[in-house]
């Protein structure tokens, strides 16, 4: 990868931190997206014969996928490893894990490895019910709080770039505790290697291989199933562009390659517009680019939508979408902020709910 996309990405982390933060995505508004209905299963739904035609918003909520933990013999420990950032860690032992990031996808990942009953602590995006008796390591959002870590007394961290301080994890090391950094890079095509970095840290590397294949195998069936359902004609597939917004920030932005965005549209079907334009990681909206894109649909992040005082309010900030075919149908589909982006062990949920949302939105949630 080239050192100017590695530099968008990880701003990429960093906007949505600072964004996730500023929007209060915190207990209250986790506890709303575990309230709300789940979006109907692809399965169960007729889908339209032209999803073009559809006029109106449409929000997808994920159901709650069960955990199916991967069990297996014993850690197998010591664990050296060279992280994502080129530094080697000797992991040696594994009975106090904090596994933190702005998804919540680490946690999920070392649940699924079985290993969730060594699990101390938790991020605020954790909050599958399994993980919710955990005490908080975060405040104001997303800021990790040394002294809540250190109570906890980990023997293993495991997170990325997408939460600060980053001197905090630098204490963390400091102090002797083994902190693992995976890759903060997210994507559908990476979501066995992420798995794959935090077992091979904590010396599970062959349940990792088996959690990897389990979920690609179900990602790909996904897919799939939302092939059979999207327009197989290139000229009637919807054109897809994914918008970050934070209206209290004035921070607009559209996703392009590389950015995770890219390959979540192509799996539900879609046409990455953004890609069409060679648009690489994130890039500041402008009128231009967005009325000379087109979309079809906008994706979006609820709190962001809700930020800017919904499809409305979207309208007024940003005048360039009236002047889309997205804007002129309000074809707006948003999902929770912790979830749409996540690209763990339950991506074929959110997968499955945003085709919903996409093909048979008169039955998604509202």
């Amino acid at each position: 990868m080239r050192c100017p996309v590695r530099r968008a990405l990880r701003g990429i982390a960093i906007v949505l931190a600072v964004g996730l933060s500023v929007t209060g995505c915190h207990a209250a508004a986790l506890r709303t997206d575990a309230l709300a209905s789940a979006t109907p299963a692809l399965a169960d739904v007729s889908p339209l014969d032209d999803p073009r035609s559809w006029e109106g918003p449409s929000s997808a909520v994920a159901a709650s996928a069960s955990l199916d933990p991967v069990g297996g013999g014993a850690p197998q420990l010591p664990a050296t490893v060279t992280d994502a950032q080129g530094t080697v860690v000797t992991v040696t032992d594994t009975s106090r894990i904090l596994a933190l990031d702005i998804y919540g996808s680490l946690s999920r990942i070392v649940f699924e490895l079985d290993l969730g009953g060594n699990v101390v602590g938790r991020d605020i995006s954790s909050g599958f019910p399994e993980i919710s008796d955990r005490p908080l390591v975060t405040q104001n959002g997303h800021d990790l709080n040394a002294e809540a870590i250190l109570e906890l007394e980990p023997t293993v961290i495991l997170t990325d770039t997408s939460l600060g301080p980053w001197d905090t994890i630098l204490q963390m090391r400091e102090i002797g505790i083994p902190v693992v950094v995976v890759d903060s890079h997210r994507s559908i095509d990476g979501i066995g290697g992420l798995i794959g970095q935090v077992a091979s840290a904590l010396g599970v590397a062959d349940r990792g291989a088996q959690l990897a294949e389990r979920t690609a195998s179900e990602v790909a069936a996904k897919v799939a199933q939302i092939a059979e359902v999207a327009p197989s004609a290139p000229e009637d597939r919807l054109r897809m562009l994914f918008l970050y917004v934070r209206g209290q920030s004035g921070v607009y932005y559209l996703f392009g390659e590389e950015s995770g965005a890219d390959t979540l549209i192509e799996a539900l079907g879609g046409i990455d517009v953004a890609g069409e334009n060679g648009w690489i990681g994130m890039r500041p909206l402008t009128a231009e680019a967005l009325v000379a894109a087109n979309p079809d649909v906008i994706l979006m992040m609820t709190k962001g939508l809700e930020s800017v005082g919904g499809v409305e309010g979207l309208v007024e900030h940003i005048p360039a979408v009236a002047q889309t075919s997205a804007g002129q149908r309000e074809r707006i589909v948003d999902m929770s902020d912790s979830t749409i982006l996540s690209f763990g062990p339950d991506t074929a949920s959110v997968l499955d709910a945003l085709a919903v949302a996409l093909y048979a939105p008169e039955e998604a949630s509202r």
